[in-house]
């Protein structure tokens, strides 16, 4: 009873325009569509039943984190970019900058927030950062060091803090605990399958910190978590194998809707910044669609 009491005023300020847009987008790092299937995941499955979701996306080829995270984050697909391994060192990222950047280039009093435990995303390693914007509250722990399940928790924490505290308006939180245990296991066995239970533990954490915001009836959240590839069965991934090329996408809020046909990695950012009300620009060039939002609060990308 207490959901339909607090989406109810939602779903009405929403439909008169009134409540403040905001978005968390929550990247899972390699977790298989089918595997999460299998897994025990009561808070994704409750976002699920309650939002859109689709277990048939496409992620970039090639199927690596450098590319994938920066077509999810940024909207356009590896040849824009530039990015194509875990070398980012050749990146386009000033033609083409992550969404919470260009957020912070179009509507500068917006407060953004990024959590993240795999270094090249926030930091010089590697040639990155791939968000390379000025981030109002960036948290930045390295998951080689304190441990990714460890990492992933303080950089949930920190999300959790900012909701409870503060007034974010768009949210990145990168977990990257189920990747690197299938890599470390060889496998998608019942470490990997730990893993994405206890991302699933995290991702009720932040919807919960969402939902409890004092705020929250006078607010338009939309939630969305995607994952960059999925992998084999030895933890593998790069290829293009549907195993490694099929991703999820999960969408939650209050005006959301069915997620229609095949969606894309490159469709993350784009429906991020469409709800957030941003027109999206001819020459920004961006390849993906907003998916999951009613057609009246869609604007085409510019292909």
């Amino acid at each position: 009873m207490r959901l339909a009491l607090t989406l109810m005023p939602l779903m009405f300020m929403a439909a008169c325009g009134q409540a403040t847009k905001k978005v968390l987008v929550i990247g899972i790092d390699g977790v298989r569509p089918d595997i999460l299937a299998e897994v025990p995941t009561p808070n994704i499955d409750k976002l699920i039943a309650e939002g859109a979701f689709s277990a048939q996306a496409n992620s970039t080829r090639p199927t690596i984190s450098g590319p994938a995270w920066s077509s999810m984050l940024i909207g356009v697909w590896p040849e824009k970019h530039g990015v194509l391994g875990n070398d980012f060192s050749g990146n386009h990222y000033g033609e083409y900058p992550d969404f919470l950047t260009r957020l912070e280039q179009v509507r500068p009093e917006i407060e953004t927030f990024v959590a993240a435990d795999w270094l090249p995303l926030v930091t010089d390693d590697s040639g990155g950062p791939l968000i390379a914007g000025e981030i109002d509250s960036l948290v930045v722990h390295n998951g080689y060091e304190a441990g990714w399940a460890e990492a992933d928790e303080l950089g949930v924490r920190a999300a959790v803090a900012a909701l409870r505290s503060a007034d974010p308006d768009a949210m990145f939180v990168y977990l990257g605990n189920p990747d690197e245990t299938s890599h470390q296991t060889f496998s998608i066995g019942t470490p990997y399958r730990e893993a994405i239970a206890l991302s699933d533990l995290h991702v009720g954490l932040l919807a919960d910190a969402v939902r409890d915001r004092t705020s929250y009836a006078d607010e338009d959240w939309l939630i969305l978590i995607s994952t960059d590839h999925g992998r084999t069965a030895f933890g593998s991934h790069g290829g293009a194998s549907p195993e490694e090329t099929t991703i999820f996408i999960v969408a939650h809020g209050a005006a959301v809707v069915p997620i229609e046909g095949t969606p894309q990695i490159v469709d993350i950012a784009v429906t991020a910044l469409t709800h957030m009300g941003v027109e999206i620009e001819d020459e920004w060039a961006l390849d993906g669609r907003p998916v999951g939002l009613p057609p009246k609060a869609r604007r085409p990308a510019g292909r």
